[in-house]
């Protein structure tokens, strides 16, 4: 495991599952976490990454009160960017 710092003191952990997005902890992440349950009107947080698509700088996977699962793209003033559908059908 790879841990290095991030901005705003979060600790990015290299699982070298995806190496395009960098799962992070920390206030950042947390604030991230929070916008992102507010946007999709709850649920829970299944990870957040840090992430440079699309003009985003977090991403954050919900699983909304559903059960569908999301991803929610937030740029670095934690305001959205885009809800993306995550669902791995297969």
């Amino acid at each position: 495991m790879v841990l290095a710092v991030a901005g705003g003191g979060a600790i990015a952990l290299g699982t070298g599952e995806d190496d395009s997005a960098e799962q992070v902890s920390g206030a950042g992440a947390d604030k991230a976490a929070a916008a992102a349950l507010e946007i999709t009107g709850g649920g829970r947080a299944n990870s957040v990454e840090l992430d440079a698509e699309g003009g985003a700088t977090w991403e954050v996977e919900v699983t909304t009160t559903d059960g569908s699962t999301v991803d929610v793209l937030l740029d670095s003033d934690f305001d959205e960017v885009a809800v993306e559908d995550d669902s791995e059908d297969e």
